[in-house]
């Protein structure tokens, strides 16, 4: 074998490796990129939801919510 067989070769292996490295880097972000989007997705309908919850909630000053110390226990 000469020596730029083996040099070649070992070139070829590291070509190699890497190749398989970016590959899976390349699932990784594929898979990670679909976590942000069903992350985002759920981002998106919990703000829904709060702004749902938000319209039903009364006005502020109607009176309806009053703080813990207005209401007197039915004991009193």
């Amino acid at each position: 074998m000469q020596p730029n067989d083996t040099r070649a070769d070992a070139i070829d292996h590291r070509l190699t490796e890497l190749e398989i490295k970016a590959s899976f880097n390349e699932d990784l972000l594929d898979q990670l990129n679909q976590v942000v989007i069903r992350q985002q997705q759920q981002i998106d309908a919990l703000a829904r939801e709060v702004a749902r919850l938000r319209q039903q909630m009364p006005d502020a000053g109607s009176g309806v919510f009053s703080r813990a110390g207005d209401d007197l226990p039915p004991h009193y």
